[in-house]
């Protein structure tokens, strides 16, 4: 089974929707749906998976959109990892490559704010700046990101 496959199948057992479905609005999709699910559960490499799928079929400047929201995600997979194994070999040198993705997330979004797909990018954007100069402001040694404090984000279908 490949990645698309299991992505179709974990959608349709989590949330009984077919990745095939196709859905005119962005904020139907069970892709973009389920990104924020995943999200808001800090299942990040999850949310990067299932958004990714929606990304690779976008050619229009949508495209960015979605890689700064994959990136955002990618960004805080570094810092769970972090957090869970602060000692690790691989684990504790996460945080400079998670700034590396925020800044990079911030740029792919930036042209969608205020809001966008009912999402305000406006504020996600903050919310990454904020993460990415607290990590660098601390020389790279604090990691700002916990599981009791980790950042929800919302979809507002107008």
């Amino acid at each position: 089974m490949n990645k698309r496959e299991r992505i179709s199948q974990w959608l349709a057992e989590a949330t009984g929707e077919d990745l095939q479905s196709d859905q005119g609005d962005v904020e139907k999709h069970p892709c973009y749906r389920a990104f924020f699910r995943c999200w808001n559960e800090q299942r990040y490499y999850k949310a990067h998976d299932v958004l990714e799928q929606l990304w690779l079929k976008t050619e229009s400047g949508e495209a960015d959109f979605f890689k700064g929201l994959i990136q955002a995600a990618g960004a805080f997979v570094h810092l769970q990892k972090r957090f869970e194994h602060p000692s690790h070999a691989k684990h504790s040198r996460r945080l400079p490559p998670a700034v590396r993705l925020f800044r990079l997330a911030q740029r792919n979004l930036a042209n969608f704010a205020p809001w966008h797909h009912g999402l305000d990018v406006a504020a996600l954007c903050h919310l990454l700046g904020r993460y990415a100069d607290e990590i660098v402001a601390s020389d790279y040694k604090a990691n700002p990101w916990s599981p009791d404090t980790a950042p929800k984000l919302k979809v507002t279908v107008r």
